[in-house]
């Protein structure tokens, strides 16, 4: 399903974070966060959220880790290629991207073998599907092997061209990483540092865990999210569950935490303890029924995701926020700066 944001702007140059904000010489949590309500856009600091949100709200966020899901591989007609591995399917296969090394995705056919060290890739067909676009495909590794012992062997974080440089895989995580299985990071809670989550706590604001497992993002052509494995447990539902019965807000720290919850909602915005793969896509045809509020980066003109915070803050909230930030001069990208929509 194509999904197409209705919030349109312009990146105007120097506006990518190119490297941690720890290298840039702040703390992971001293970026900037847009603070945007109906009416009403304010600047501040991340490490002001504890001020921001109202005791009794609940924060859910991700505790996927990140893999080091990049390998340097070669197809078997000789060319250097570099993999990205989304995830590891049910039965053993894996999604890979065949990227040129440190580009845009390359040209392959089903069929085509591929050799990571100490493996050969077989790719089978197009993810998810035959009319899927040709970017992800299902691959069959030789002999089988467990995914993330692998990476963690031969594989380096996932690197895009807008970063100055290779980071070491701490730099990729958040704090309260715990469950390995995201390609890219879930970014939106970079900023959450140990001190600021104790100030939440401390103020009457919850926080609560859930498992989304990011797949490999479209940085080309923005196509909308494929099937994730998630995981929501049955006490961050019952929370989440009672913070809505109290009329306080259910905060989504990322998209990820967004599609997550918002699969196992019922059309009431009651939610389930619930696990799987989910295909959920949010935009004008399927708003948010659970979230009330959302920490995210700032995303790319055109990227899908913006349809998604549109479905959870509306269009002109969303607008709002982006010409605020490009305004502002805010940096973009997963090292960058972030936004609090409260609709």
């Amino acid at each position: 399903m194509t999904v197409l944001p209705m919030t349109r702007f312009v990146l105007p140059p120097g506006a990518e974070a190119h490297e941690p904000p720890e290298h840039r010489g702040l703390a992971r949590d001293g970026v900037r966060l847009l603070v945007a309500r109906p009416g009403d856009v304010e600047h501040r600091r991340f490490d002001e959220l504890a001020d921001v949100l109202d005791p009794g709200d609940l924060l859910v966020v991700n505790t996927s880790a990140t893999l080091p899901a990049a390998l340097d591989v070669r197809h078997h007609d000789g060319r250097s290629m570099t993999l990205h591995v989304a995830h590891a399917l049910d039965d053993g296969d894996w999604v890979v991207e065949p990227r040129r090394p440190d580009g845009p995705e390359t040209d392959v056919v089903a069929g085509d073998r591929l050799g990571p060290p100490g493996l050969v890739l077989t790719l089978v067909a197009p993810y998810p599907d035959e009319i899927a676009p040709r970017r992800l495909w299902r691959a069959r590794p030789w002999p089988p092997v467990g995914l993330a012992g692998y990476l963690a062997t031969y594989g380096r974080p996932i690197a895009y061209g807008h970063l100055a440089g290779r980071f070491p895989l701490a730099d990729h995580q958040t704090v309260y990483a715990t469950v390995p299985g995201s390609a890219e990071m879930p970014s939106a809670g970079r900023p959450l540092s140990e001190r600021l989550l104790v100030r939440l706590m401390a103020r009457g604001i919850t926080v609560a865990p859930l498992v989304l497992h990011a797949g490999v993002s479209s940085p080309e052509k923005h196509e909308p999210p494929t099937p994730e494995p998630y995981a929501v447990p049955a006490a961050t539902a019952r929370l989440v569950n009672s913070a809505r019965e109290a009329g306080s807000r259910v905060v989504a720290v990322g998209t990820t935490v967004v599609r997550a919850l918002e699969t196992v909602a019922a059309p009431g915005g009651t939610v389930s303890s619930g696990h799987g793969w989910t295909d959920l896509v949010l935009g004008a045809h399927r708003p948010a029924r659970t979230v009330t509020g959302l920490i995210s980066g700032l995303h790319e003109p055109e990227a899908s995701h913006l349809a998604l915070l549109e479905a959870v803050a509306g269009p002109a909230l969303v607008g709002e926020t982006y010409a605020a930030a490009v305004g502002g001069r805010y940096l973009w990208h997963e090292f960058g700066d972030s936004t609090l929509l409260l609709p």
